[in-house]
């Protein structure tokens, strides 16, 4: 429940409290700063409370997006302040402040003299200037053509109620519902369509979560369809395929319109998105076995391709955020000059291969080709557009510092490092700084596991063990020291590759029926977790508990244990079932956590508004 409080009686004919209840406040009518003080003290702590003047005209969605966003803790457009229960009592001193303003008294707070608010403007402008100067960060959304005003007079009054009239509020709502930057073929061909879908559902009261769900359902249908293995199930599997695509756009355009934001929501519509595609994978995989054509390895690949990509994207980001007005040199001066020709912006944005393009891309070839092609071509196109976005990560990497806030933390959490890496870690004193040699050490652990492995014969014997040990010894030298170099970034993706891969080059060398998928399966409840630890670093929860990452062995251990198990059982079932085992122990435990945390997780609301997945 949240609730309003006027400033005093609002004008005859003004639509504010309407327009308040409309949002889901409970209006309140005060009597200046002394019985807006009592109105405060009455509303339960537990509330959202939000400060508007009476005289306030302007859009509905105009206070919807001032005093109804659930990321902001503190927010205002002009006329109106709100805040929620953990900023409640900086409200209370900022209208301290502004009772002692108006008395000519400076107010102190903690030994201190507290810049007092100006005397101009209403009210609630002056207790959003008050919140301000204490040291609260107050959200102001932009509005754009939107109107949110405080008339002094009756002639200014017609002029914003003139002004209200000029705008249809409804069309930029929808317009505004539409994601910032997405990729070519979800901005043209889905979206236009998907924000009327919407609104559908937003007035019909469905929640962002709801149609996430929904869209997950219709990708597994689709995934069930492709296992059929006929050209019918294929066709069908292409087109729900896409009509879950149009449900995950509609979503986060619900969510924007109706500013619908949570923690959970976003974990939901990032980890469904995963699940959605490789469950699709595994679907094409099935159908591909029903006519004779094994393509459980191409699967795989391509399942460890794209979650390798996110790696880079993910881990880049946490090692160097994006700096207000970008930055002049290298790189970054490059794509700001690209970006002047319209033109470029959307052939860059389609190189990349983002979720639309790529699911567009799977489900035209899944309708009208085989798996086998599918797959092929899949993989082409996501290992160029990898090699393009790591490419300008490393040339931008040349000309970031490093070891900003937090990225320490964040790529240690991304890295997954297990008990035995991070005993390896401790043989050597940990250093002030990163080690200039830690994505080396990463690249030649990786490389050396990797080339080992597809050695012949080594791959089912005690050879693959030592590899891995190998393998464990440089990513303890890697993380023996704070990640906070400007190539650290480089630690999880290649982490990722070595353990990933493992999974693939021993399940293919056995020959074993069945164990390509369940190597998918482990791939899965790993990159679940390694998912996971994305969204909560995200979401400002930070990494996953360390039991979750001792429990689960680490990647080190994993691949340790998996090299063992093909060496044991090499020439039988076991190694199927021990990886069938591994996958889901780990899943469990990764899963558990996961939804424990999540449901009941205290985090900040958000919702993803950077480069399309």
């Amino acid at each position: 429940m949240s609730t309003a409080i006027l400033t005093g009686p609002p004008p005859p004919g003004s639509p504010v409290e309407h327009d308040l209840r409309e949002l889901g406040f409970s209006v309140r009518v005060a009597d200046g700063t002394a019985g807006l003080t009592r109105a405060l003290d009455a509303v339960p702590a537990a509330e959202r409370v939000a400060v508007v003047d009476p005289r306030f005209v302007g859009h509905r969605h105009s206070l919807r997006l001032g005093l109804t966003d659930p990321r902001f803790d503190a927010a205002a457009v002009p006329g109106a302040v709100t805040v929620l229960p953990r900023e409640r009592g900086a409200l209370a001193g900022a209208l301290t402040a502004v009772t002692a303003q108006g008395a000519g008294r400076a107010p102190e707070a903690a030994g201190r003299t507290v810049a007092a608010p100006p005397a101009a403007g209403c009210l609630a402008d002056r207790l959003a200037t008050g919140l301000d100067a204490a040291g609260t960060r107050v959200h102001r959304p932009e509005l754009g053509t939107l109107v949110a005003a405080v008339p002094a007079s009756e002639a200014e009054r017609a002029r914003a109620e003139a002004a209200v009239a000029a705008v249809d509020e409804e069309a930029v709502r929808l317009r505004s519902a539409v994601k910032s930057r997405d990729g070519f073929f979800t901005t043209h061909c889905i979206s236009p369509y998907s924000r009327y879908l919407a609104r559908w559902c937003a007035r019909r009261g469905l929640t962002p979560n709801q149609v996430t769900t929904a869209s997950l359902i219709t990708a597994l249908v689709a995934a069930g369809c492709a296992a059929t293995g006929t050209r019918g199930g294929f066709v069908a599997a292409g087109l729900l395929l896409l009509a879950s695509f149009v449900l995950d756009c509609a979503d986060g355009q619900l969510a924007r319109y109706s500013l619908q934001y949570s923690t959970l929501g976003a974990w939901l519509d990032a980890t469904f998105d995963r699940a959605k595609e490789y469950a699709y994978y595994a679907g094409l995989a099935l159908g591909a076995a029903r006519g004779g054509d094994d393509v459980w390895a191409l699967a795989l690949g391509a399942m460890i391709l794209q979650t390798c990509r996110h790696i880079v994207d993910f881990a880049f980001n946490e090692a160097h955020p994006p700096a207000p007005g970008g930055t002049s040199g290298g790189a970054t001066a490059l794509s700001g000059r690209l970006d002047r020709i319209g033109w470029t912006v959307w052939v860059r944005r389609m190189i990349v291969l983002p979720i639309g393009e790529r699911w567009a891309l799977i489900a035209v070839l899944t309708a009208l080709t085989t798996p086998r092609v599918t797959f092929t071509v899949l993989l082409i196109a996501g290992g160029l557009a990898g090699c393009y976005t790591t490419a300008g990560r490393l040339l931008r990497s040349r000309r970031l510092p490093g070891g900003a806030p937090g990225t320490a933390a964040a790529l240690t959490g991304l890295a997954d490092s297990g008990p035995l890496a991070e005993g390896i870690a401790r043989l050597r004193p940990r250093a002030a700084g990163s080690s200039r040699t830690a994505p080396l050490w990463a690249l030649t652990g990786t490389a050396l596991l990797l080339g080992l492995l597809l050695l012949p014969g080594v791959a089912g014997s005690w050879t693959a063990l030592a590899a891995a040990g190998l393998y464990a010894l440089c990513a303890g030298r890697a993380v023996a020291a704070e990640p906070v170099r400007p190539f650290d970034w480089l630690l999880p993706p290649l982490f990722r590759c070595g353990e990933y891969l493992t999974f693939l080059v021993l399940a293919a060398d056995s020959g074993v029926n069945g164990a390509l998928p369940a190597a998918f399966f482990v791939v899965a409840a790993c990159a679940y977790h390694h998912y996971d630890t994305v969204y909560r670093l995200r979401g400002g929860a930070g990494a996953p508990p360390r039991r979750l990452v001792l429990a689960t062995g680490g990647h080190e251990g994993r691949v340790l244990v998996a090299c063992a198990a093909a060496a044991l059982w090499a020439d039988g079932q076991g190694f199927t079932t021990a990886l069938a085992v591994l996958g889901g122990a780990t899943a469990l435990l990764v899963l558990g956590e996961s939804i424990r945390f999540w449901v009941s997780s205290q985090a900040p609301a958000v919702h993803d508004e950077g480069e399309p997945a």
